[in-house]
């Protein structure tokens, strides 16, 4: 008798897979500001667990507070500026109609009025293109060109926290706890490298053995590889 797979003891919902709660300390969105415009002090940063970037806390001019993900050289009490006819510095919230082409620009909204998706990473940001008609062309970390509804959101200047990658792991047990931090699933470890007890890849072959394509309605202990899939393989031309 097997045991179960990994993915099985992860979808029970046990402790063991489970993230710590009230770990995370701050979800990161822009205002729902929409005219006019607001001006605002960097307070304090914020480590949080839930993000990989340093956060700070902007008080604005009226009183409210955010939190905004900060920008590489950034520093408490510096102004931040969001809204029509805010000034391009570091760390502001202007749409991208708004922003020149070839400025640095990270948490982009995907659709006006989101909060921002996309470059939130630390180290990462985006690049302004071009402005064609009812879309802005911007240049992903990725290197793919995207383009946007020229009234998203955007913060200037580059993700801080570039540099967390340089220093090593060193051992497993440290990013134990960075992924158990975040509820990641690691080590993520290939089917053909477990025992046949543990997966219906497993054994001494360094291959499948057997066809990866497993029925809708297959059992969970075999409902690994291409589920119902339409077609394998490489496309004939």
């Amino acid at each position: 008798m097997g045991k179960r797979l990994k993915q099985q003891r992860r979808g029970k919902g046990g402790f063991a897979f489970r993230k710590p709660p009230n770990t995370f300390k701050a979800d990161v969105t822009f205002s729902s500001l929409r005219s006019g415009k607001l001006i605002g002090e960097v307070m304090e940063f914020i480590d949080d667990p839930g993000h990989s970037a340093p956060l700070m806390l902007v008080k604005y001019e009226d009183g409210s507070e955010n939190v905004l993900i900060a920008p590489e050289g950034i520093r408490i009490g510096d102004r931040i500026e969001e809204g029509t006819g805010a000034s391009i510095s570091l760390g502001s919230v202007m749409t991208l109609s708004a922003i020149p082409d070839g400025v640095p620009v990270y948490n982009i909204e995907v659709s006006p009025g989101d909060g921002g998706k996309m470059s939130r990473s630390a180290g990462s940001y985006a690049t302004v293109m071009a402005h064609a008609g009812s879309k802005v062309t911007v240049l992903l970390p990725s290197k793919h060109m995207l383009e946007i509804d020229p009234e998203c959101r955007a913060e200037i200047g580059a993700v801080a926290g570039g540099g967390r990658k340089t220093q090593p792991i060193m051992k497993a047990g440290r990013n134990h706890y960075i992924k158990h931090a975040i509820n990641a699933r690691w080590p993520v470890n290939r089917g053909v490298k477990s025992n046949p007890v543990d997966h219906p890849f497993g054994g001494k072959q360094h291959h499948k053995g057997s066809s990866s394509m497993v029925s809708r309605n297959a059992p969970p202990g075999a409902k690994v590889g291409h589920i119902a899939a339409r077609r394998t393989g490489r496309k004939k031309r």
